[in-house]
């Protein structure tokens, strides 16, 4: 059995809870010198507590997870379109082969039209959020990310908003919910390992994004 703050699990049953965790006495996941992260050199940098990026290019962590429970917030600015990526085994070709929860400005004029499963929260191109939970431009939001095998769940500003059993994502062309996967991620989730780095995307799309408090709990 583990049960860890915000993750109960049991061989009968399996429980999220819609409370953030305290995560005082957590490890950070990047130190406050980014001297445990693989990054651009000049792209990424740390200003009162505040993790952003100049440009569009990842920054990972040099070491990998599997089962972890990652809490952390951000702060859009307008149109912002970025992520939280997990399970990456190889951060050069990282899209096809790897987790994205989604980070967007959903308020945005530019994402208006876009499908659900590119929305705030969103297993990106696979799983929309079940509410839109986002707050605006330029207010912090929080993140408490469960990855325990192929069990992905997301909450986002205390509400459950994403439950994933990767092992139902066998196609690389629908969703189980009949919904097109985007032709870039050319890989079944359900054969990706649940092993891998964790990454931030920057600034994608042109619009800045903030992070701050990213803190990881390992499971055993």
């Amino acid at each position: 059995m583990v049960c860890v703050l915000a993750v109960c699990r049991t061989f009968a049953e399996e429980k999220i809870t819609e409370a953030h965790p305290d995560t005082s006495g957590w490890e950070s996941l990047f130190l406050p010198d980014l001297s445990n992260a693989d990054y651009p050199s000049g792209i990424w940098s740390v200003s009162n507590g505040m993790l952003t990026a100049s440009k569009d290019k990842n920054i990972w962590t040099r070491r990998d997870y599997d089962n972890f429970i990652l809490d952390l917030e951000f702060k859009t600015g307008t149109n912002a379109n970025s992520g939280v990526i997990v399970y990456c085994n190889n951060t050069k070709k990282w899209i096809p082969g790897a987790i994205e929860i989604q980070i967007l400005d959903d308020f945005g004029s530019k994402w208006v039209d876009v499908e659900e499963n590119w929305r705030c929260g969103a297993i990106f191109g696979h799983l929309a959020p079940t509410k839109r939970m986002v707050k605006n431009p330029g207010e912090w939001n929080r993140y408490t990310i469960t990855c325990v095998d192929t069990k992905i769940d997301v909450v986002l500003n205390g509400k459950h908003i994403v439950s994933m059993d990767m092992t139902k994502w066998t196609s690389v062309k629908k969703n189980p919910d009949g919904s097109p996967i985007p032709r870039w991620l050319s890989k079944p989730v359900a054969g990706l390992p649940t092993k891998g780095k964790i990454g931030l995307q920057g600034k994608h799309g042109g619009a800045p994004i903030w992070f701050r408090n990213i803190k990881i709990k390992e499971l055993d």
